[in-house]
């Protein structure tokens, strides 16, 4: 549905008196500064191109003292200059199209529900007693609708002209339903309430208004989920094309613009060994570049194959960091060929918060930017043994577990999409340490072993070495042993029997008593061994593992000659694209099958056997104290 120009509009006169002055009395939230702003130049009114007749506007020159001013509350943040700064002009304007385009929303729902015919027969005192419970829901419901899209729209027009500051508003707690009209006055007072406290300058004017309304979004929304007669304007998104700003119900636009990345890139020839992670990093970071942002669904999340969280596991040094160089510049690269947005972050340590709930926010704002439909996301947790603490877990603190929370949640809750322009990506030294759901949720497993062959060490040699030598390379075909097609066909073939002893045993075991493992029936009878062995391996596994197989179909990298010029295949239409993959995909083999199963297992014994192994090193130092302390304790005695 289109919001257009016209009825935007003409809502800016009473826009513009909202800003200039009202008077509310606060019903829920507590005062924190009473006086609005002293005029600039006491003695001098400032004059005005409309003056306001809707009953409750009140006029800036007729206001009483304790009235709401937001104009005179922006222009004060900067003391004693007496002219608007650049920044302060721009959130004035931004605020006036927020409310304004709020109140045409609020017009479009009101006809669209029946809402606007109850207001006139109540206006003319004809309104049916059966219907006033109708009329007072509906009202809420304007109220809410006004509410959230003026917060959304403010957030949205406000992100161009955000900056590294940061404010700490608190919770959104004015937030009145009773019609729409004392929803604009109780939000825009607790607005002037949070700018009076936490805005003493430009920068942090922009600030503490996104952050308040990042606050009310989420008040409202929370209030939505149980209010009744929000299904005119939940069951169609609402377009401002001006704005390029697209109102889906309850849910925060995002502004689609790539993020500024200053890392250093890494190119595949770069990444030594990790022929299977490499392998698989190289085709998802084309993968991503199949999304259709008009359809804002990826042919491959469609079909199958698509990797939407993977998991990179290995000792220090060998190459985890490099491996997220490597795919980050190559869909940097895509995307400035094709004119995508691209918007790569990092989860770090630095995210977990001492405040309560404040880690979690930091997860679910990550988790927002990402999964944002408007642009190709990357996201990467690194170390996330560190930062998602185990459930039960004592030494984990509560901003780990909110983390740890959060993220489940996104990754495989129920109201996960999986659209496939993102993906995440989760890299730790010790991934025994990680909550086994959370681990769980990835669907990829990425062993990252660093070099493992001559081949391999002399080539990383080489890389490293540079330029600025004369020694000889050798007897030695250079970078021969990273031909990826070659590496990832020996690696793929070293699992058609498992590499650790505990799941070798177990393949072995029962191999041994049905014979080979060629039929689904058979298959599954291997799946309950592991299971019985290992009881963590529930059915989340095998989807995993399914999933790795349709990834395997789509065994084949999109060509390159595609991803250099947009026109043979980024730039064409939904279905095109959909069938141009078809083509290109491959059958599934009891080969395929059996290698997945035996990859995923693998990582689940080998993280068992380190969890185990880890807690027995702890039990026997803890035993070795015990006993030191006992022998302490006697000679004391003695």
């Amino acid at each position: 549905m289109e919001l257009s120009e016209e009825d935007i509009r003409k809502h800016y006169a009473a826009a513009a008196a909202l800003l200039a002055g009202f008077d509310h009395t606060p019903r829920i939230a507590k005062p924190v500064v009473e006086n609005a702003p002293t005029e600039r130049s006491p003695g001098i009114v400032r004059t005005r191109r409309f003056r306001s007749t809707t009953p409750g506007l009140v006029t800036r020159s007729t206001a009483r003292p304790e009235g709401v001013h937001l104009i005179a509350r922006i222009e004060a943040a900067d003391d004693d200059d007496p002219l608007t700064s650049p920044l302060q002009a721009t959130l004035q304007h931004v605020l006036r199209r927020a409310l304004a385009i709020s109140l045409a929303m609020g017009d479009a729902f009101s006809d669209a529900a029946g809402l606007a015919d109850l207001k006139r027969a109540n206006l003319a005192g004809s309104l049916d007693g059966a219907r006033k419970g109708e009329f007072t829901e509906l009202l809420a419901a304007e109220a809410l609708i006004t509410a959230h899209v003026f917060a959304n729209a403010a957030a949205f027009l406000l992100v161009p002209h955000g900056s590294e500051a940061q404010a700490e508003v608190g919770e959104a707690a004015e937030l009145l339903t009773d019609n729409a009209q004392l929803a604009l006055h109780g939000l825009l007072w607790e607005l002037d309430q949070k700018l009076a406290v936490h805005a003493p300058d430009d920068v942090h004017l922009v600030a503490a208004t996104g952050a308040y309304a990042e606050q009310l979004m989420e008040k409202v929304a929370l209030r939505a989920q149980n209010a009744p007669r929000l299904g005119a304007f939940t069951a169609a998104d609402w377009r401002v094309e001006a704005d390029d700003l697209t109102i889906s119900g309850f849910e925060p636009a995002s502004k689609a613009r790539s993020s500024t990345l200053t890392m250093a890139f890494k190119k595949p020839h770069q990444v030594v060994g990790n022929h299977i992670a490499k392998y698989q990093a190289m085709k998802l970071a084309k993968m991503l570049m199949a999304y259709d942002f008009d359809r804002r669904m990826n042919p491959f999340a469609e079909m199958g194959g698509f990797i939407f969280t993977f998991m990179g596991d290995g000792a220090p040094g060998t190459g985890k960091t490099t491996l997220i160089q490597m795919m980050a510049g190559l869909i940097n690269d895509y995307c400035q060929v094709a004119g995508y947005p691209f918007r790569y972050q990092n989860f770090g340590i630095d995210n977990i918060d001492s405040y309560q709930g404040k880690s979690g926010q930091n997860a679910k704002s990550f988790i927002q930017n990402v999964i944002d439909p408007g642009v190709i996301g990357f996201g990467t947790v690194d170390d996330i043994d560190q930062i998602a603490g185990k459930r039960g877990d004592r030494q984990s603190s509560a901003g780990q577990q909110e983390v740890t929370a959060v993220f489940m949640e996104a990754f495989a809750g129920a109201n996960t999409v999986v659209r496939g322009n993102c993906t995440f990506g989760m890299f730790s030294n010790f991934p025994e340490n990680v909550d086994d759901a959370l681990r769980q949720r990835a669907g990829a497993r990425f062993l990252v072993d660093g070099p493992q062959t001559r081949e391999d060490y002399i080539d990383i040699l080489h890389l490293l070495m540079g330029k600025n030598h004369d020694i000889p390379l050798g007897d030695h075909d250079l970078y021969a042993a990273q031909e990826i097609k070659t590496a990832v066909a020996k690696s793929f073939d070293g699992h058609a029997k498992p590499q650790e002893a505990g799941l070798l045993n177990v393949f072995d075991r029962v191999q041994g008593q049905i014979g080979d493992l060629d039929t689904i029936a058979k298959m599954g009878t291997y799946l309950k061994a592991i299971q019985q062995a290992d009881p963590r391996f529930t059915g989340r596994a095998i989807k995993n593992i399914t999933d790795a197989v349709k990834v395997r179909a789509m065994d084949f990298e999109l060509p390159d000659e595609w991803m250099e010029n947009p026109e043979l295949f980024l730039f064409r239409d939904y279905d095109t694209k959909t069938a141009m993959i078809a083509e290109l995909r491959v059958p599934i083999t009891v080969d395929m099958v059996l290698q997945e199963i035996n990859r995923y297992a693998d990582s689940e014994f080998r993280y068992a056997d380190k969890s185990d192994e880890v807690a027995i090193d702890n039990m026997v130092r803890d035993f070795g104290r015990q006993e030191e302390a006992k022998r302490r304790y006697l000679e004391g005695k003695s």
